[in-house]
């Protein structure tokens, strides 16, 4: 069968590999020169053990069995693969009982090897982090998502799988049980489309014939980095324990597999869908979000802890202030600006978030409309569930 994936990142190029591997003819359409360019090339790079979701949803399952995937993926390619762990801190008795609850949730789940730390406890793991209490997660792995991202390309390419990079896709037509996908370079005729296009997530769907929600609106992600005389201060991944009532996850620490470790990220609403930078704005992008009804009924609900990230986002000192919550000794001039990226946040009408991953079905295209974290980390598993719908 002849089937097209739009999207090169780590999500789109699991589901062409896949394919490839059945002997299903393969074309993948980018509309960037390379591969892992948006989020995949801009994450943290963390192998996430499914610490956080909800027991028998999506996110759970395929967070777990991709995990297990990517780990033996990582060997067979000789690609950096470190169970660091994680651990992630109570800083009050308040907050060790919503750990607790995340710790019920994830045993429930079958996350393997979790821990609960007293203080002293997490300072024999964490000899410079301070807290009333702690949850380990030994499994919890840094990878490089790029390179994991190149070396799929190569498994799609050595199946006879073609990748059109530099192909933005302007027009989709489905015609009965035909897709045809139009490009600046030509046409193409498939029997299946999947679109794994993540921050463009529902504008290509919407070319599909799918509907306008969920719409992405893109958060930017804005981190600093340990100078290196001070990276011996954490050993492992150290995760604040969210609130609830707050979408985001909050400022953390982050290992990279190159030594480095980064502090963050915030959580601002970015000026462009692709926008990395503060000073890059798309006019269209943001007029698009400011008119989504969706995106206005989550401001007027988060209003106060969005002041706060954009306070945050313009003072180098009220971020570090937050992570010293963490790693007391932290001081302004132990951080470097580091690179940010764009989170796509699928936003209901209604100004819910989509949490799970949302997957939809429109004649014989499969869109992929909502794929957060931890969609790097269940990428392998995300690309079979999405082929066992295609038949």
């Amino acid at each position: 069968m002849r089937v097209g994936v739009i999207g090169a990142g780590i999500v789109g190029l699991s589901v062409a590999r896949r394919l490839a591997a059945q002997e299903h003819e393969v074309t993948v359409f980018e509309k960037e020169d390379d591969v892992a360019r948006h989020q995949t090339g801009h994450n943290s790079g963390v192998v996430h053990a499914g610490v956080y979701y909800p027991p028998g949803s999506l996110k759970s399952r395929l967070c777990r069995d991709g995990g297990r995937r990517l780990k033996a993926f990582c060997a067979e390619h000789d690609l950096p693969y470190d169970e660091i762990g994680k651990v992630i801190v109570a800083r009050t008795a308040d907050e060790a009982r919503l750990l607790r609850a995340i710790e019920a949730r994830a045993e429930a789940a079958g996350v393997p090897g979790l821990r609960w730390l007293d203080g002293d406890e997490l300072t024999e793991i964490e000899p410079h982090v301070r807290g009333f209490a702690a949850l380990h997660s030994p499994t919890t792995a840094i990878v490089d998502y790029p390179m994991i991202a190149r070396a799929l390309a190569q498994e799609v390419r050595a199946g006879g799988g073609r990748l059109l990079l530099g192909h933005e896709v302007t027009g989709i037509e489905r015609s009965g049980s035909k897709v045809v996908v139009h490009t600046a370079g030509g046409s193409t005729t498939v029997g299946r489309l999947v679109t794994c296009a993540g921050l463009q997530a529902d504008r290509v769907a919407a070319l599909a014939g799918d509907g306008p929600s969920p719409a992405i609106v893109p958060f930017r992600g804005e981190y600093y980095r340990l100078t290196p005389h001070r990276a011996h201060l954490v050993n492992g991944l150290v995760y604040p324990v969210p609130d609830p009532a707050y979408p985001f996850l909050g400022v953390h620490f982050t290992p990279r597999v190159d030594g480095s470790v980064d502090i963050g990220p915030n959580a601002v609403l970015a000026t462009a869908r692709e926008g990395y930078r503060r000073r890059d704005v798309d006019l269209a992008d943001l007029r698009e979000t400011l008119r989504w009804p969706g995106f206005r009924r989550l401001a007027r609900a988060h209003w106060r802890a969005g002041l706060q990230e954009a306070r945050t986002s313009v003072s180098r000192r009220r971020f570090i202030a937050q992570a010293r919550d963490y790693l007391p000794e932290l001081s302004v001039d132990d951080v470097v600006p580091a690179p940010a990226g764009v989170r796509a946040q699928a936003v209901g009408r209604d100004g819910t978030l989509v949490d799970d991953f949302s997957i939809r079905h429109v004649g014989p295209v499969v869109s992929v409309r909502n794929a957060p974290s931890p969609a790097a980390t269940s990428a392998l598993a995300i690309a079979d569930h999405i082929i066992a719908a295609l038949d």
